[in-house]
């Protein structure tokens, strides 16, 4: 398990590092229209290019699963990728910092991630391509015991199914 983390870890990392070089290209990148990549470029419709193009994360208050205005950017342009691509289903992970209860935080990610799955649907995205679960406070994004570090650890991740 903590194999598939690390190399989902490295393939963002890398991902991030090349969407910096691509920059120049002239939109192929994006997955509008392109019918081949270009070399380096996320496929169109695949994980990395979820994260890359789109973002795979929302992030939430201390304690709360309520929705902010970027959260909600976010899902809109996942919405719009889903779309774009209705053959790909997708699992929204709810996570929570490492503070309070096994059993307090496995509930507030469920509501995180039942929050981000709501809004994809009212969205328009079919409710049967969209799985949820709630990984509590096991698997943390950062670590460190610190605000900056908690709130990264307070999200629901979309991954591509």
């Amino acid at each position: 398990m903590k194999f598939k983390i690390l190399g989902a870890l490295a393939l963002v990392a890398a991902v991030a590092a090349c969407s910096d070089d691509k920059s120049a290209n002239t939109g192929t990148a994006s997955g509008l229209g392109a019918t081949s990549a270009p070399t380096g470029a996320a496929v169109p419709g695949s994980e990395a290019d979820l994260v890359a193009n789109v973002g795979d994360r929302v992030y939430f208050a201390l304690a709360q699963n309520t929705l902010s205005p970027e959260a909600q950017a976010t899902l809109d342009r996942q919405a719009a990728w889903l779309a774009r691509y209705p053959q790909v289903t997708v699992q929204i992970a709810g996570n929570c910092d490492d503070r309070g209860t096994d059993e307090y935080n496995i509930a507030l990610g469920n509501r995180r991630a039942n929050a981000a799955r709501d809004y994809l649907v009212a969205k328009g995205v079919a409710a049967d391509r969209i799985t949820t679960i709630s990984y509590g406070k096991d698997r943390p994004t950062a670590t460190g015991d610190d605000e900056q570090a908690w709130a990264q650890n307070r999200n629901a991740i979309t991954s591509v199914r």
